[in-house]
């Protein structure tokens, strides 16, 4: 397609509270969002959510790369997704997302109405940051009071154990319980920790270790299920931990895997949930749409009844979006217009630049 426009605009949403995990602290979400312009002057929104929290590339490095785009003045899928112009998988999801959001909104310009129905609204889970367990428990409690039912508690860093038994007694053995340690356990603290929680009901731990080597030893411990998520960041990588038998079941962000493509393949592979990189509007919108198109494809089929991880625009302060996913309850209620169906507030973008 040809394009005669590329904006990147390096912006920031603050947290309502510091976001508290095993691998630090975040007191803001950076990213970066990217505008396509058509020749016919329709714009595709994209988003970037550079993970450098976790050793991945940083803002400024993903700025750059999406800014050299316009040096093209036509851009492809095969292109994007390939190595020529050696992308980093933040710059790559972006510049996707971007051209599928700019082909369905010029496809409903030149058709006079968006094709399809109504998106479908996706369940997702509470996203607890984490903390003394009595502050967590409350924080639990304030989600369920909005209809949550199933909630991640962020390990790894304090008292794990108390964290989990103090939200289970607040939201009752009713409610499902998983729990994230970022890969901050060793296999023997892994192991014990698992094996005490195994009498709180808990649905899965995501990365309690970091490698899959290690999730081999851990998998054979402990009658929790456990996923990947950074481990597993391509279909390469499904397919040699599904190989090893190291993990159940996986969590996908876009932006770590390198856009919608790329997660829906990892799927195909091995049963897959859709998280959050902490994404802003562009993102939750663009995963919303992969996370129907996996429940539609592969929930029933695998017997996957999972939630996703895509509530968290409810822990920022402030948006840029006009229009957006809307959360009722649990649910995650997709914009009903063409391509992703984001719109963006200008002077709240500005507002947010860096």
């Amino acid at each position: 397609m040809r394009i005669a426009a590329v904006e990147v605009v390096p912006y920031a949403l603050p947290f309502r509270e510091p976001y508290v995990t095993a691998a630090g602290s975040l007191r803001q979400r950076e990213m970066a969002l990217l505008r396509l312009t058509s020749e016919e002057g329709i714009v595709g929104l994209g988003e970037a959510v550079p993970l450098s929290l976790r050793g991945g590339t940083d803002l400024a490095q993903v700025v750059n790369e999406l800014e050299r785009l316009g040096e093209r003045d036509s851009l492809d899928e095969q292109t994007l997704a390939g190595d020529a112009l050696a992308l980093s998988p933040p710059a790559r999801c972006a510049a996707l997302t971007a051209l599928a959001d700019l082909r369905g909104r010029r496809a409903e310009a030149e058709h006079g109405a968006a094709a399809g129905d109504s998106p479908a609204p996706i369940r997702c889970n509470a996203t607890l940051s984490a903390g003394d367990p009595g502050e967590v428990a409350t924080e639990a409690l304030a989600w369920a009071e909005d209809g949550f039912s199933s909630f991640k508690l962020k390990l790894g860093s304090g008292d794990d154990l108390g964290q989990v038994r103090a939200v289970r007694d607040a939201i009752g053995p009713g409610a499902r319980i998983r729990v994230d340690a970022n890969g901050a356990w060793d296999v023997e603290t892994a192991k014990r920790t698992l094996s005490d929680l195994e009498e709180l009901d808990v649905e899965l731990a995501e990365q309690p270790v970091a490698s899959s080597e290690e999730a081999v030893a851990v998998a054979g411990s402990t009658s929790i299920p456990i996923a990947a998520d950074e481990s597993v960041a391509s279909r390469a990588e499904a397919e040699r931990a599904v190989a090893m038998g190291a993990w159940s079941l996986t969590g996908v962000k876009l932006s770590k895997v390198g856009g919608p493509e790329a997660a829906i393949e990892i799927a195909e592979v091995i049963p897959t949930y859709v998280t959050s990189a902490l994404d802003g509007p562009v993102g939750i919108a663009a995963a919303a749409q992969v996370a129907a198109t996996l429940s539609a494809n592969c929930g029933d089929e695998r017997g996957l009844d999972l939630a996703h991880g895509l509530a968290t625009q409810r822990l920022f302060a402030s948006t840029v979006a006009a229009v957006g996913c809307e959360l009722r309850g649990e649910m995650l209620h997709p914009p009903t217009g063409p391509g992703l169906g984001v719109e963006i507030d200008d002077s709240a973008l500005e507002a947010h630049r860096l």
